[in-house]
């Protein structure tokens, strides 16, 4: 995808072409949510396959080896398809992957809460449409939405078991305490003894939940926020680097270009290429 964002709607002709010839199970380098209001979606994820009706909303994280294949139900099918790179709402990125890492998808009810999910998708739509599109108003309208989002998962999902509920409490503890630090040239250990366990604990729970340690979490967290300040700033790459932490510009650079395949200028110049298209 070379786009930040990008909002579409899958309807019943669209359900019917998909269905037809579905894709391969496959993975991705942007998260994706689905919004189902009408219809069925047959979803191959952590290699087990499942159907939920409408109306639901699912999950995909960037990585997971996944098929997605929309169902029409009664003659109906109507799908909101979201589909964003973390850096387009960073301070958000890890918190989706921890709730919804071993849970893509959550059956809702038609309420009032889930029109309100369908409007803030038709706000976010209109909002590409116009001449000139605003990223902030839909990076907050899709902050709104994902926090509404889980708020009826808190609701309508059973607590953990006992050993699942703490190392997803120490996990949110973690991520609070990484979203105040990840700018400073602190390692594992810093982190370990702010929560007042041992590294190799930390990084049980880590890969745990995320399937990665506490240094490549760190790391991600700096190029997620690297990616907004190109986007956003017009901070030299070396004052980027600084405020995050790297002593070395050019240290940085090799950092950014081995995770991300770009040089920091070639993604920005990409990224504002896009942007202003």
């Amino acid at each position: 995808m070379n786009k930040l964002f990008h909002i579409f709607k899958v309807d019943l002709q669209e359900a019917e072409k998909i269905s037809e010839h579905p894709d391969l199970p496959h993975n991705h380098e942007f998260e994706e949510l689905l919004i189902g209001i009408d219809g069925a979606l047959e979803h191959f994820i952590d290699f087990n396959a499942t159907t939920i009706q409408a109306p639901f909303v699912s999950f995909v994280t960037k990585g997971k080896v996944h098929r997605l294949i929309p169902k029409p139900e009664n003659g109906k099918c109507n799908i909101w398809g979201i589909r964003f790179k973390s850096e387009f709402i960073p301070e958000t990125t890890f918190q989706l992957y921890s709730l919804y890492h071993n849970q893509a998808n959550l059956p809702l009810d038609k309420d009032i809460c889930f029109k309100r999910l369908v409007t803030l998708c038709e706000m976010m739509y209109d909002e590409t449409q116009q001449s000139t599109v605003d990223y902030g108003i839909i990076r907050q309208l899709l902050g709104v939405l994902l926090s509404m989002i889980e708020a009826e998962r808190k609701k309508l999902t059973p607590p953990d078991h006992q050993l699942q509920k703490t190392q997803h409490i120490s996990f949110g503890n973690f991520l609070t305490v990484l979203e105040a630090n990840y700018h400073r040239p602190v390692g594992v250990e810093f982190y370990a003894e702010k929560l007042f366990m041992s590294s190799r604990n930390l990084n049980l729970i880590c890969q745990n939940i995320l399937s990665q340690s506490v240094s490549e979490i760190i790391e991600t967290r700096k190029l997620i926020e690297a990616k907004n300040l190109l986007i956003s700033s017009e901070k030299t790459i070396s004052e980027i680097a600084f405020e995050l932490g790297y002593n070395e510009n050019s240290y940085f650079s090799n950092v950014f270009k081995k995770k991300s395949g770009q040089s920091p200028k070639e993604f920005r110049e990409e990224m504002r290429s896009m942007l202003t298209s």
